[in-house]
């Protein structure tokens, strides 16, 4: 087992954000976490990478009760704000954060190429991150997340800002490494990418409201769409497009 999530809540005052969460995350699976902003997913990945604790109930990785230092090598972590360093290079981020996962020499410069080139920013590498686009930083805080090839991935909504074309790009990049038995837990409020799970953790006012194959959840609803789905389980009243001819749930959440 990947993840054990055993009776969580959080509580920040006196607003609960997580509500006695109980979840378990298999190795090798593409994990989703759907839910409009202000639902708990952020918060509950900060606690699997570490960075939160909850306020009852317990998170383990691999067994191990989190927070813990020495999975941390195990763990990439891409936040939903990008955490780069822009008066830098693209590259000297790369190399920066290479060598706190003790990357050198030969090692660090093939995996630089290879996450530069997965996420399609390889003419861009010598540029200042300043200059990059809100979308260009996105995918360099991916690049930057994978660098020392962890077992498990936490990516909070990270294909926010990326244009349909490459967010393609950057699912089929996801299931390729599902494929060599990583796991990777994504958090989501766009309908199509929950699609592309392997399962789905429903979340809405701190609980998860369902559990599933996308292809259980419609079943189990009577529903055509994942979107349809979220609706019977409790979810969103109302649903637009985002723009993108994709659908998201978040514009509607109150």
């Amino acid at each position: 087992m990947a993840i054990s999530i055993q009776n969580v809540s959080k509580r920040f005052g006196k607003h609960e954000v997580l509500k006695s969460i109980n979840l378990e995350i298999h190795e090798g699976e593409i994990f989703g976490l759907l839910g409009p902003s202000g639902a708990g997913k952020t918060t509950l990945v900060k606690e699997l990478a570490g960075l939160d604790v909850p306020t009852s109930g317990a998170n383990f990785l691999f067994g191990e009760r989190m927070p813990s230092l020495k999975l941390s090598e195990r763990i990439g972590y891409m936040a939903q704000s990008d955490a780069l360093y822009e008066e830098l290079t693209a590259f000297e981020n790369l190399q920066f954060f290479s060598e706190l996962y003790r990357l050198r020499g030969k090692r660090q410069a093939e995996r630089i190429t290879e996450v530069m080139e997965l996420v399609q920013l390889s003419d861009d590498i010598g540029k200042t991150v300043l200059n990059y686009s809100g979308g260009m930083k996105r995918r360099l805080s991916l690049a930057i997340a994978l660098l020392h090839e962890p077992e498990l991935l936490l990516l909070d909504e990270p294909t926010v800002g990326i244009d349909p074309v490459l967010r393609k790009s950057i699912w089929k990049a996801f299931i390729d490494l599902k494929k060599t038995g990583k796991t990777l837990v994504v958090t989501t409020h766009v309908m199509d990418e929950a699609d592309k799970c392997d399962r789905l953790g429903l979340i809405r006012d701190g609980r998860l409201i369902a559990i599933g194959t996308p292809a259980e959840l419609k079943e189990q609803t009577n529903s055509l769409t994942i979107e349809e789905a979220f609706l019977s389980f409790g979810g969103e009243q109302k649903h637009e497009s985002n723009g993108d001819g994709e659908t998201d749930i978040e514009a509607n959440h109150s």
